[in-house]
C-alpha cells in the first residue's frame, strides 16, 4: 500500500510520537511489521502464586510459585491440560486478575507498575465480543479515533485502517456488519482492533478456539508476523496441531499450577527424551507433552519435569539500559470531550442501524396508547369518574416504569462486558462513555413517551390546556428516564437472568409505598410517611393529579343520568387524596433530583464493576463463597 502524506500541521507534533505509525515529516510508513523504534519489552515473573477462597476457612491454590520469562520478538504459548492454570497465569500477567496474587512480575527488569503497564499492553480475550451494527471498517475506524492522538490527520488514520484490513485479510469483509462475520474473521477483527495503537505487549486467551484448522493457522501466522515485528505476543492455547505448534518460538507448559517446561518449541522432544520418555514418530509433540504433563505416562515423569525445569531451563535476565515507562505514558490519550463525541457518534450510528427495534418500540407505545386510551375513554372530563381518572394516572406511571426498564435489563448486561473489555484496554474513560450513553438515550425516550401520551391524553378526555399538558407530559418523561436509570443500575451489576428477576421485584414495593394514605384524611405515622416518599412513583402520582385537577380547575360536568357526582369538584378530590396542599414544582424538582441520584448510582455501580474497591471485592468474595456453598452442598 502506498504511503500517505501527512499535512504539515501534523509534522510539528509527531516527531516524538511512539504510536501506530513510524512517522517522519510528511510520510506515514507501514507499521504492522515494525516496532517503530520502541524499547523491546520483556516480561518476567518469579515465584508467582495465586489463591482463591473456596469456603469460610479454606482456599484453593491455582498457581504454585511459577517463574518464567517472555521475550519481545517471540510468539509465546502457555499450554497445559484443562484446569492447569494457563488462563489464570495469562490473566495475572495481563493485570486482569490482581487479588490473591503473590510473587514478582517485572517489565524489562523493573517492578511492574500495573497502571502504566496496562497502557502499553492489550488483552484479547477468548470470547470475540465486538460492537454490534458496525461494519468492519467502521469498527476499526472508531478504534483508531479513540486510541490515536487527534493531531494525526484523518488521511493518516484512513491509511492505517486500510493497511490493517489488508494485512489481516479483512479487506473483502470491510463493509460486512460484525454480527455477520465468520469465526475466523471475527477473531482477526478482535486482533485488528487492538493493533490500531501498536501495543508492544499483546496477550491472547486461546485465540484459535472455535476456528477450523485453516483459520487457526492463518491466525497464528498473523500473530507470528506481529511478534517478529518486535512485539511481545503471549497467548494461552489448548492442544494446537503440529503445524500450529511449530510456528511458536517459545512454549511454557503448566500442570496443576506448576511449570513443567519452558523453552524453545524445538527443544520439547529432546527435553522429554532427557527425562526418560520419547515422543513417538508422527505424533504431535504438543499433544504428547500435554499428555505427559497430565500424568498419562506416570506421576513420576511429571515430578521429574517439575524438578528439572529450573535446572535445564534457567531464566537469564536480559539487560535493559535506561528503560522508562514514560516512553509509553501518552499512548493513545485523547481528551474527555473527544472521547465523548466519538462514543456518541458511534452510539448514534448503532441506534440508526437498529431502526427495526425502534419501530417495534414505537408500535408498542402506540398499541398501549390505543388499549389504555380505550379502557379509560373520556373519563378525564367526567365528574362521575374522577376516581377512575386517578387510576389512569397511576396506569401511566406503571407503563413508564416497566416499558423503559425491561429492555435495558435484557441488553445492557451484554454491553457491560464490551465496556469492561474496552475500558481495560484503555480505549476510553468511563465518564465520557456514561455521558454519551445518557445523551444518546434521552431523545429516543422522549419520542416514545410523546407517542404514547399524544394518544392517551386526548382519548381519555384530559384537559387540553397547554400548561396542564406540559406538566403532565414532562412528569411522565422524567418518570420514564428514572425507570430507565433504575434498569441501568440493576443491569450494570447483574446478569440478564438475575437482573430480570431483581428489576421487576424491586418495583413492587415502589408501587405499594406510593399509594399509602390515599383516600383517608387520617395522618400516617412518621415511619410510613418516610417510606412513602422513598418511592419516586409517589412524587409522579402527586404531580400528575395536581397537573390534572389543581390550579383551580373548574367543576367537571356530571352526566344527565347521574343524580350526584361526589368528586365533580376537583378540590374535593385533592382533599380526599391528601394533595390539597401539594405543589407541583416541588414534586417535579424531587423527580429531577431522584433522576440524578439514580444516574449517579448507575455510574458508581458501573465503575465498581470495572474497578471494584475493597468493599465490592469483599461482596464478590461473599457471593462466590455462597455460590460455592450451594453448588458443593
Amino acid at each position: 500500500m502506498d504511503s500517505v502524506e501527512i499535512e504539515s500541521a501534523d509534522c510539528m507534533h509527531l516527531g516524538d510520537w511512539p504510536r501506530t505509525a513510524d512517522v517522519t515529516c510528511g510520510v506515514l510508513k507501514k507499521s504492522l511489521s515494525q516496532s517503530n523504534g520502541r524499547t523491546p519489552i520483556d516480561v518476567e515473573f518469579s515465584d508467582l502464586t495465586y489463591t482463591v477462597p473456596t469456603g469460610k476457612k479454606s482456599s484453593k491454590l491455582i498457581l504454585r510459585g511459577v517463574s518464567g520469562q517472555f521475550r519481545s520478538g517471540e510468539l509465546s504459548a502457555i499450554m497445559g491440560p484443562s484446569g492447569a492454570g494457563k488462563s489464570t497465569l495469562l490473566d495475572i500477567l495481563a493485570g486482569y486478575k490482581c487479588n490473591g496474587v503473590t510473587g514478582l512480575i517485572t517489565v524489562n527488569g523493573q517492578n511492574r507498575d500495573l497502571r502504566k503497564f496496562c497502557k502499553m499492553s492489550c488483552y484479547i480475550m477468548q470470547e470475540d465480543l465486538t460492537q454490534p451494527r458496525l461494519t468492519v471498517e467502521e469498527a476499526i475506524g472508531f478504534a483508531a479515533d479513540l486510541k490515536l492522538d487527534t493531531r494525526i490527520s484523518k488521511a493518516a488514520k484512513r491509511s492505517l485502517v486500510n493497511e490493517i484490513l489488508q494485512t489481516l485479510r479483512l479487506n473483502n469483509a470491510r463493509h460486512t456488519i460484525t454480527e455477520r462475520l465468520s469465526g475466523g474473521e471475527r477473531k482477526r477483527l478482535s486482533i485488528a482492533l487492538e493493533l490500531v495503537n501498536n501495543p508492544p505487549v499483546i496477550f491472547l486467551d486461546e485465540p484459535t478456539t472455535g476456528l477450523d484448522e485453516m483459520s487457526s493457522v492463518q491466525c497464528v501466522d498473523l500473530l507470528r508476523r506481529v511478534a517478529l515485528g518486535g512485539r511481545t505476543v503471549i497467548c494461552s492455547i489448548h492442544t494446537p496441531s503440529a503445524s500450529i505448534f511449530s510456528k511458536f518460538h517459545h512454549v511454557y507448559v503448566v500442570t496443576a499450577g506448576q511449570c513443567v517446561y519452558r523453552g524453545n518449541v524445538d527443544d520439547v522432544v529432546p527435553y522429554l527424551h532427557n527425562i526418560g520418555i520419547d515422543c513417538p514418530v508422527h505424533y504431535n509433540p504438543a499433544d504428547f507433552v500435554i499428555e505427559v504433563s497430565a500424568g498419562e505416562y506416570g506421576k513420576d515423569l511429571v515430578e521429574r519435569m517439575m524438578t528439572l525445569v529450573a535446572e535445564r531451563s534457567p531464566i537469564v535476565p536480559t539487560p535493559h539500559a535506561d528503560f522508562q515507562y514514560a516512553e509509553f505514558e501518552n499512548i493513545g490519550k485523547i481528551s474527555w470531550w473527544e472521547q465523548f463525541t466519538i462514543l456518541l457518534k458511534r452510539m448514534m450510528l448503532q441506534f440508526y442501524r437498529n431502526r427495526n427495534y425502534m419501530y417495534l418500540k414505537m408500535s408498542l407505545h402506540a398499541f398501549l396508547g390505543f388499549i389504555i386510551g380505550g379502557l379509560f375513554l373520556g373519563i378525564g372530563n367526567d365528574g362521575s369518574k374522577t376516581l377512575f381518572n386517578f387510576g389512569f394516572c397511576f396506569t401511566c406511571l406503571i407503563v413508564f416504569l416497566y416499558v423503559p426498564m425491561l429492555p435495558i435489563l435484557l441488553h445492557f448486561p451484554s454491553e457491560v462486558h464490551l465496556v469492561k473489555r474496552e475500558h481495560f484496554n484503555r480505549w476510553y474513560d468511563l465518564g465520557p462513555y456514561f455521558c454519551a450513553l445518557t445523551v444518546s438515550n434521552i431523545p429516543a425516550q422522549i419520542v416514545l413517551s410523546i407517542i404514547y401520551l399524544s394518544m392517551v391524553y386526548p382519548i381519555t378526555g384530559q384537559p387540553l390546556e397547554l400548561f396542564r399538558c406540559s406538566m403532565f407530559f414532562s412528569t411522565c418523561i422524567i418518570c420514564a428516564l428514572i425507570a430507565e436509570s433504575m434498569g441501568l443500575a440493576v443491569a450494570s451489576m447483574l446478569s440478564i437472568v438475575n437482573g430480570m428477576f431483581v428489576g421487576p421485584a424491586i418495583t413492587v414495593p415502589l408501587m405499594l409505598f406510593a399509594v399509602q394514605g390515599m383516600g383517608t384524611t387520617d395522618p400516617l405515622p412518621i415511619y410510613r410517611t418516610l417510606v412513602m416518599y422513598i418511592s419516586y412513583i409517589r412524587y409522579g402520582l402527586e404531580a400528575l393529579i395536581v397537573a390534572t385537577y389543581g390550579y383551580n380547575r373548574e367543576k367537571l360536568p356530571c352526566p344527565p343520568n347521574m343524580i350526584y357526582c361526589q368528586y365533580r369538584v376537583p378540590r374535593e378530590l385533592l382533599r380526599t387524596m391528601g394533595m390539597e396542599n401539594t405543589v407541583f414544582w416541588l414534586d417535579f424538582l424531587a423527580l429531577i433530583i431522584i433522576l440524578f441520584i439514580f444516574r449517579a448510582l448507575t455510574y458508581y455501580l458501573l465503575r465498581q464493576r470495572l474497578q471494584p474497591n475493597k468493599t465490592f471485592q469483599a461482596l464478590y468474595l461473599v457471593g462466590r463463597l455462597v455460590k460455592n456453598h450451594f453448588v458443593n452442598g
